[in-house]
């Protein structure tokens, strides 16, 4: 084997371990927050059972549940399982994750729809408005998880041939949302 065959061999090798070091420390980090999602889910247990809860963050009172407690314990019941979903669909490898995201708006909605019940910030028409913003931010997911799978998996694509896949015809990202509306 000559000298410039070693280098190379080592080099690869040395980015492998460092693509290993990072994949594992990724999957650590992962397995460690799906691990504590039980103890998450009893935060609720901390929160007093009062009508009002006087924070650092300030004052805060439920009035359509009458009980911050269960405004908290609704809410995790929301949050956890929407957590669970994102990291699901950031971590999935098969070709049929984007139907995760259903569930994922699912979770998103309740969580609005629990939030608006005690805060009163949103009637149920204006919730319709969600919808422009659902066109753009299901979209933006979709990239974000595209990159995040390209760096956590070292895909062969480069990025400019991932940006290509999603253009259809030479419309560019705004002409394929279009095309759905």
């Amino acid at each position: 084997m000559s000298n410039s065959q070693q280098k190379s061999t080592k080099r690869r090798s040395k980015s492998l371990v460092s693509v290993n070091k990072k994949e594992l420390i990724s999957g650590s980090i992962i397995a460690t927050l799906i691990a504590i999602t039980p103890y998450l889910f009893t935060i609720w247990e901390g929160v007093p059972i009062d009508k009002t809860w006087d924070t650092f963050f300030g004052l805060y009172t439920s009035n359509y549940y009458e009980s911050v407690q269960i405004l908290v314990w609704t809410l995790l019941g929301k949050l956890i399982p929407l957590l669970l979903l994102l990291i699901w669909v950031f971590t999935c490898r098969h070709w049929w994750y984007h139907v995760i995201l259903v569930p994922i708006a699912m979770y998103v909605f309740q969580i609005i729809e629990v939030l608006n019940d005690d805060l009163r910030f949103a009637g149920t028409d204006e919730l319709l408005y969600l919808l422009p913003v659902m066109a753009i931010v299901i979209p933006s997911i979709y990239l974000i998880r595209a990159r995040m799978f390209d760096k956590l998996n070292s895909a062969d694509k480069s990025m400019e041939e991932l940006e290509d896949e999603f253009k259809i015809g030479g419309k560019g990202f705004f002409g394929k949302v279009s095309d759905y509306f």
